[in-house]
């Protein structure tokens, strides 16, 4: 080999030989830089050259991503998204109830709600963040099973957690799943909690309780501790019911039996009524106890006072036997889950009132099982119905006047509700028939009309005495809408579909769904408005909650 061949080419001979091709090779006649490579800056984010930086960029220590940038400047700061004038100032009265404070904190967005003050009765060293999570979820529990709304119950669990110290938290209630979180800061791991309310049962005198535990949680003078506040609520779960067993069975039967009178029926009707509302409680009973689902009681439950009514019509005696199954109705009608659920959704809690809604639409079905099923066979056996006889009703003011009172008062009953709050319940439901019967019978306005109006005064009279003795408005509002149910007009609709009269029921049972939610939008519509315009015990006039517009 020669020396010639054995030399290797210089780097300016190997880039002008047009031997050595290559796409990456530099043309001839470009110049090419010193270093003969990129420059060691190759970014998108880079400072052209030429163009000076506003401030030298130093570098920047290891930090958080909710770390101010280093190139901050409050002076040149762009403006908010929303402006300040955007969220109107939320004033938080102290003496309010807790109520109130915790659900206009609820509706306010995270970052402005105020920290708590600090709490005397957290251990040394803290709470201790699970108990109080676990505390608060069995006290939510026990407030969604006995029936009230998705709102209130997050209210109280979110007092509960804030009476403890824990401010950065958030309640989730859907219709069976209590979910919360807590995070101690932006940069800490958050820590969660769930209970599953998987039975539902009415009794009143233990809201009641818990609502009181709940008042002295958030009390700042009480001083309860996480072991009382156990001690408590394991004393409220294993409480007796104010009423014996007959006690209901005979409070469903006077129920029946006066809302009977309601709607025309004489002596001979109510006894009828009571008969068969006592039958459907027992038999009802029974179903339970065989662990039946509450879909079969509710239609084993009607039948009874169906059938009475029936056996009038086939043994063709005078009596408004239309009347006798109408009261039978009003003891089984689920007057208070439809209020939850509609206010439930006017709350913004929509997955929680569709479920409720649900819930309530099954027991209707299981209701119109049991009555067409008896009225199907009544039909056969020759027994016809008329409903045209119970709807001589505007003659007996004072007599409707004081069986709505005893409705009032026997729904109560049912209820399990304290003794205490049975006498304020029962004239309260004595005022909204009042106020109902005065508008449409006396006054000639429509039925859906008065019964909104009527049930605006029971929510916003309830709302008042539930401020007063500082406790839940239920026991002072759900009983004093039983006088306003749509019972007849749901048994007019069954008994006319029954009769193969399809256009006409639907109609009926159309004006009774229609009463139904006038009954609901006008207690909830009551509550707000005792809200919004009551200065003593209240938080002052709040903005409207803004859940789903990004607020």
């Amino acid at each position: 080999m020669t020396e010639a061949e054995d030399r290797k080419p210089t780097s300016d001979e190997a880039r002008y030989d047009p031997e050595i091709t290559s796409e990456f090779a530099v043309p001839a006649g470009i110049a090419v830089p010193e270093g003969g490579g990129e420059p060691d800056t190759t970014s998108e984010f880079a400072v052209p050259e030429g163009l000076a930086a506003r401030q030298p960029v130093s570098a920047e220590p290891e930090g958080s991503a909710f770390s101010t940038p280093s190139t901050y400047s409050a002076e040149d700061a762009p403006p908010v998204f929303t402006p300040a004038s955007g969220f109107p100032a939320v004033s938080l009265v102290k003496d309010a109830p807790w109520q109130d404070r915790m659900r206009t904190m609820l509706r306010m967005p995270v970052a402005e709600r105020p920290a708590p003050e600090p709490v005397q009765k957290a251990e040394e060293g803290g709470p201790a963040v699970p108990r109080v999570l676990d505390l608060t979820l069995r006290i939510g529990e026990l407030l969604l099973a006995g029936g009230e709304g998705a709102e209130d119950v997050e209210a109280a669990m979110f007092a509960v957690c804030r009476s403890y110290g824990l401010d950065r938290c958030e309640p989730g209630v859907t219709f069976t799943l209590l979910a919360i979180s807590y995070q101690p800061s932006l940069v800490d791991d958050p820590v969660t909690a769930s209970r599953t309310v998987r039975r539902r049962g009415t009794d009143y005198t233990r809201l009641a309780a818990v609502f009181r535990l709940v008042d002295d949680l958030t009390d700042p003078e009480a001083h309860v501790s996480l072991e009382e506040a156990y001690r408590r609520l394991a004393e409220i779960r294993r409480n007796r019911h104010p009423y014996p067993g007959w006690a209901l069975t005979a409070a469903s039967g006077l129920l029946a039996g006066a809302a009977s009178v309601l709607v025309g029926g004489d002596l001979l009707v109510f006894v009828a009524a009571a008969v068969g509302a006592m039958l459907g409680d027992r038999l009802a009973w029974l179903c339970a106890g065989r662990g039946l689902p509450e879909f079969y009681q509710f239609m084993v439950a009607a039948m009874p006072p169906a059938a009475i009514g029936v056996a009038f019509a086939v043994a063709h005696i005078d009596v408004a036997a239309s009347a006798v199954v109408t009261g039978g109705l009003f003891a089984l009608l689920p007057g208070r889950a439809l209020v939850a659920g509609v206010q439930d959704g006017l709350t913004g809690f929509y997955i929680t009132a569709s479920a409720r809604l649900l819930e309530v639409m099954y027991f209707f079905v299981g209701i119109v099982i049991g009555v067409l099923t008896v009225l199907y066979f009544g039909l056969k056996l020759g027994g016809r119905l008329n409903p045209d006889v119970a709807l001589n009703t505007s003659a007996r003011p004072l007599l409707q006047i004081a069986a709505s009172m005893v409705l009032s008062l026997t729904f109560a009953v049912l209820l399990q509700q304290e003794r205490s709050t049975v006498l304020a319940v029962t004239l309260n439901g004595g005022v909204a028939w009042s106020v109902y019967g005065a508008m449409h019978y006396a006054g000639g306005i429509s039925p859906v009309a008065s019964t909104a109006v009527a049930a605006g005064l029971v929510g916003l009279f309830g709302q008042l005495l539930s401020r007063f003795r500082f406790a839940s408005a239920l026991p002072y509002t759900t009983a004093a809408i039983g006088p306003l149910l749509p019972g007849s007009a749901t048994y007019f609709g069954l008994l006319s579909m029954a009769q193969n009269e399809v256009d006409k029921g639907l109609v009926s049972l159309a004006k009774a769904a229609s009463l139904a939610m006038a009954i609901a939008i006008g207690v909830n519509l009551g509550s707000e408005i005792s809200r919004l315009t009551l200065r003593v015990g209240s938080a002052g006039k709040r903005r409207a909650a803004k859940r789903t517009r990004g607020f």
